[in-house]
């Protein structure tokens, strides 16, 4: 009783805060967000300290290579953070902008106002980073924020946490916009899932057991990913000298995340020229493949898959490799076995590129260029709250547009309806 009443008071307090929220001028969170960003700079070493703690624990018990890269607030992660906060400090503020404005035969103007969608709860597993990322899109955006990180990281999610106060004390925005659980007790997030009246929306973000279980057991409407299964096609018409460092990039450069390809679909037209050559660069790198029985004929390299390996996340370097008849087999694959979070195309060919953007359904789609782009820093939205492949209300990564919805707003001079 005394965890659900903690959790009550502190949703609550995230309604009153968030009444607050949309009197504050851009200047004053931009003001914030650029203190966060020094803190950030200022604490790295006890930021990594304390990170060091999770990082131990998570070792000691038995944590994969991946989850403990997500845990990691190395230099990299630390600088990222801060390149995001200022680059959100550039980034127009959506809210109080009337779009659409019209008027109408009885002489009323009719636009639609940008507003906060208002308490917004973030459930989140391992990356440390999301707790900035999350919290400073959601002060631009004048949402208050609920934090939830995962058990593993509960050293850090705290001291970041800290740190957000201080920023937000310092410019006298009220603390109880931005919150973070520091429990790690599973019930807290059972009965924050309750809390319709003060959530308005929750945005799970980690792996496929725990969105699913927050999509179950939620009263409050979520945004979500199921898991990121996503596919790089190599057409026939493909620079494949230009495709090798594509490959590489989309599978191993954070093989652990979302946005990293687990399927290679190669067209049969090119098949026997390109598989020697990408079977040994990835070989290179370390990736283990698993094929198709042509794809295994043409490179003894690769492993012959399994009916299970096939639409696999197996955020490690492991890859499964199909040789397909065509644009449309590619299709009718990624169809299949995709997850609508990122797929890209290889290809010189106009039109084919041309019919990949249209037909493939996903909420990022690229032509000659690495899945790992489907990221907000990187498609410009400063950060991302995460990945939402539902569609309603948000496709692909979230930033401060997706943070917001618009209501209608009305300018007459004394019209009646008649």
């Amino acid at each position: 009783m005394k965890l659900e009443q903690t959790i009550n008071e502190l949703a609550k307090k995230a309604k009153i805060a968030s009444t607050t929220l949309t009197a504050l001028s851009t200047e004053t969170k931009n003001s914030a967000l650029a203190t966060v960003a020094d803190f950030l700079i200022m604490k790295k070493q006890h930021l990594q300290e304390e990170n060091k703690k999770d990082l131990e624990a998570g070792a000691a018990k038995g944590l994969s290579v991946a989850m403990l890269d997500r845990l990691r607030l190395s230099d990299g992660v630390i600088d990222a953070m801060v390149k995001g906060l200022r680059e959100l400090i550039t980034l127009p503020d959506p809210v109080g902008s009337i779009e659409n404005l019209a008027k109408r035969p009885n002489g009323i103007q009719v636009g639609r106002m940008r507003i906060p969608l208002g308490v917004i709860a973030m459930i989140y597993e391992s990356r440390p980073n999301v707790t900035i990322d999350a919290a400073a899109l959601c002060l631009k955006t004048g949402n208050a924020i609920i934090l939830r990180g995962g058990s593993e990281a509960i050293n850090s999610n705290i001291a970041l946490a800290a740190i957000l106060q201080q920023a937000l004390n310092i410019h006298n925005i009220d603390g109880n916009a931005v919150q973070i659980i520091p429990v790690t007790d599973r019930l807290a997030i059972n009965h924050l899932l309750t809390l319709e009246e003060d959530i308005d929306l929750v945005i799970p973000r980690g792996g496929e057991g725990l969105i699913r279980f927050v999509s179950q057991n939620s009263r409050i409407p979520v945004l979500k990913h199921y898991k990121g299964v996503c596919h790089l096609f190599v057409d026939k018409d493909a620079d494949l000298e230009k495709t090798i460092p594509l490959v590489i990039n989309s599978k191993t450069h954070r093989p652990g995340v979302c946005n990293a390809i687990e399927g290679l679909l190669i067209h049969r037209d090119v098949a026997e020229a390109f598989l020697p050559m990408i079977v040994q660069a990835l070989t290179e790198a370390g990736v283990e493949m698993r094929g198709c029985p042509q794809s295994v004929k043409i490179a003894s390299q690769i492993k012959p898959a399994t009916e299970d390996d096939w639409g696999t996340e197996f955020l490690d370097l492991i890859l499964c490799v199909k040789v397909v008849q065509g644009f449309d087999e590619a299709k009718q694959y990624i169809y299949r076995y995709g997850s609508k979070h990122t797929e890209s195309i290889i290809t010189e060919n106009f039109t084919t590129a041309q019919r990949f953007i249209s037909e493939i359904d996903a909420s990022a789609v690229m032509v000659n260029a690495s899945t790992r782009f489907n990221d907000g820093g990187q498609l410009g939205l400063g950060a991302e709250i995460g990945i939402s492949t539902t569609k309603l209300h948000a496709y692909g990564p979230m930033g401060l547009e997706e943070l917001t919805t618009r209501k209608f707003v009305v300018f007459g001079q004394g019209q009646v309806r008649e």
